[in-house]
């Protein structure tokens, strides 16, 4: 049966006493050390001081008797086996100790060695199996408070019943704080676009009895009314019988990599240096205006701008200079127009205004005109006063295109023809400039 173990037998019976030792110290493959105590209120030191397999007990004892004995040893250490041997007659009042707790019990004279093994090997196997179940539940435990996702278990009315660290961090809640309330308590839960709840994979997993996943864009509101993504899967616990008996929920905080991921996009589709829309962007907001204009039978514009003289500019006064100039231009631009149009820098010294047309707005060429009196005025650059002009083409839908690609190149046109016509200046684009040469080669 393993290592040493220690049996306290108590009783105020000598012979009692010493018929128990002699069997227990004949029990295979034993290593069994008894100990012996006369009266309650030695058992009951002894039971402090711990260490102890199994106790023996006679209910009858001088300063103690019947069904008290058992239950003042038994709430000392709940935990510890406790045997009763009874005397004839006594049946029902040991049968009542071990309905209240006690491991069994023994009739007086009958401490033979198959009946004491039997007693013994059943103790020792439990307590084998509770230290295998206590390091197992430690193990588990360990690598939970380890692992850098949140679990949450709960039983089968939605209870939480543990919570590894992680989770407790995630939720703002302790698990001592959060046992036995609901879930959905715990972790609320609620998609990025409402208010309104979600439900919670827990609830769900517990109806269904199988594995649920959270929906796309869920947020977890903490404790303190903070608020976090996450993303997570719960799964059915099921016991030996294959029965139902709880839920399980894994989660992690995806707020940054979500955060990460939203501004790789946003890079992907901005310049660097104004924070302006770029041409990938533009192309898709023509595009779906395009959409738009076509349901409502309204129109759109597209302004191409180029600035005049650039590079010699750019040249004299440095590049750092030139990119601070070219972000005072972005912000005039953007000054000119509503926050639903659209500006972009396309590259180099090149815009483009994207209007969106109904009956209330400006014309494009008092926009146009509008843009070239703003970016005229002196732009005040590390102590100079830059003075730039810029030559426009104007295209509109669906006169002069239907989709993205078409309207850019019609205005790019006419922003050429603009050039030729002495720059700092504007022109809408017609046909006839398609068979403009000098056009035809700015092209």
């Amino acid at each position: 049966m393993g290592n040493s173990s220690t049996v306290l037998v108590v009783t105020a019976d000598q012979s009692h006493a010493g018929a128990l030792q002699a069997a227990l110290a004949k029990v295979s493959e034993s290593a069994i050390h008894t100990e012996h105590a006369g009266d309650l209120t030695a058992a009951v030191a002894r039971m402090a001081a711990g260490q102890l397999e199994a106790v023996l007990i006679d209910l009858n004892l001088p300063d103690s008797r019947g069904l008290a004995t058992f239950e003042t040893l038994y709430r000392q250490r709940p935990a510890t086996p406790i045997i009763i041997f009874s005397d004839p007659g006594e049946d029902a009042l040991a049968i009542e100790a071990v309905q209240r707790g006690a491991h069994g019990y023994l009739p007086k004279g009958n401490f033979g060695l198959a009946l004491i093994t039997r007693s013994m090997d059943n103790i020792i196997q439990r307590r084998k199996m509770e230290e295998r179940l206590f390091i197992e539940k430690s193990r588990a435990q360990i690598t939970l408070n380890s692992i850098s996702d949140a679990v949450i278990s709960t039983d089968m009315a939605g209870e939480v019943d543990y919570m590894n660290a992680a989770a407790e961090e995630l939720t703002g809640w302790t698990q001592a704080e959060a046992s036995g309330r609901h879930v959905s308590e715990v972790m609320q839960l609620r998609s990025e676009h409402s208010t309104s709840p979600n439900p919670n994979p827990i609830d769900l997993v517990l109806r269904w009895n199988k594995p649920m996943g959270l929906k796309a864009g869920t947020v977890l509101v903490r404790r303190d009314g903070s608020e976090i993504s996450i993303e997570d899967s719960a799964a059915p616990i099921h016991d030996s019988e294959e029965a139902l008996c709880g839920a399980v929920m894994v989660f992690h905080d995806i707020s940054a990599s979500r955060a990460m991921t939203e501004k790789m996009a946003y890079m992907a589709q901005h310049d660097f240096l104004t924070d302006l829309p770029n041409r990938v962007l533009l192309y898709d907001r023509i595009n779906q205006a395009i959409g738009l204009a076509a349901r409502r039978d309204t129109s759109l514009s597209v302004l191409f701008l180029d600035m005049d003289n650039f590079k010699p500019i750019n040249d004299s006064l440095g590049h750092a200079s030139g990119d601070k100039l070219l972000q005072s231009i972005a912000r005039r631009l953007s000054s000119c127009v509503r926050s639903s149009d659209t500006v972009s820098r396309l590259g180099g010294d090149e815009f483009v205004l994207l209007l969106l047309g109904d009956s209330k707005r400006e014309s494009p060429e008092t926009i146009a005109r509008k843009v070239l009196r703003t970016l005229s005025a002196p732009h005040r650059i590390d102590g100079h006063e830059v003075v730039v002009t810029a030559s426009i083409g104007i295209s509109s839908y669906p006169v002069d295109g239907t989709d993205a690609e078409s309207l850019i190149k019609q205005a790019d046109t006419a922003m050429y023809e603009a050039k030729n016509r002495g720059r700092d200046n504007y022109q809408k684009y017609c046909e006839e400039m398609n068979r403009t040469p000098a056009v035809q080669h700015a092209v």
